[in-house]
């Protein structure tokens, strides 16, 4: 469960997010908007890479102003550029380095990363340079890497803003699949047409919340 209750944000003397209040229950949840209306903030409160000037924002049952450590341990989050997340030089390496600090044996290691791998078609690039991927694989290691640490809610801003249309289709399908709650930010609406619900934010509000139908058909509206 992700809970706003009455949140302002305020950055760089402007309101970025103006009394967003919403639960959300529900498996997979689109978030649409103008740039700068908002989305990424909200995105970012999410596991408390922001915080509140007012009211607040609870995940998992935590308050994010006083646990957003162990918020982030259970909130995997996916930026727009995928080169942005990988760190090592190989494929498998950069897998491996998501689970350094879990603690486990060198052969469990190598398991899960080869189990993570071939779940998201990357096993036959194990050994790859990582930052000489396509951009749609880069953004398939990205998300392995996030995923390999089992989290309970995964984030993404702009998951598919760099990818072709047949890369944009891998990631939709992969996130079909996905049994964690899903909070994805996007301006590809037929990534979102399938979600459970959207919201549609604009100047720091929330002005639509409902099915994709209703609240994409009042965001394509909006842009018109």
């Amino acid at each position: 469960m992700i809970e706003f209750a009455d949140v302002h944000v305020r950055l760089g003397g402007r309101d970025v997010l103006r009394g967003v209040t919403a639960r959300l229950p529900e498996r997979r949840v689109g978030v649409v908007g103008a740039n700068g209306s908002g989305k990424s903030t909200l995105a970012r409160l999410i596991n408390g890479l922001a915080l509140p000037t007012s009211g607040g924002v609870t995940v998992l049952g935590l308050d994010t102003r006083r646990h957003a450590a162990k918020i982030r341990r259970g909130v995997g989050f996916l930026f727009t550029d995928p080169d942005a997340q990988i760190v090592m030089p190989t494929v498998a390496e950069d897998v491996a380095f998501s689970l350094r600090r879990k603690g486990l044996e060198r052969e469990e290691v190598a398991r899960r990363v080869h189990e993570a791998l071939a779940a998201y078609g990357l096993d036959g690039h194990a050994d790859h340079p990582a930052h000489h991927l396509s951009g749609g694989q880069k953004q398939l290691l990205a998300l392995c890497s996030v995923m390999v640490l089992q989290p309970d809610i995964l984030v993404m801003d702009e998951p598919t803003t760099l990818l072709d249309l047949r890369h944009s289709r891998q990631v939709a399908e992969v996130l079909r699949g996905l049994p964690q709650q899903v909070v994805a930010v996007s301006h590809d609406l037929p990534l979102l047409a399938d979600f459970d619900r959207v919201l549609v934010l604009d100047e720091g509000r929330i002005v639509a919340d409902g099915g994709p139908d209703e609240a994409i058909g009042h965001y394509r509206k909006m842009m018109r």
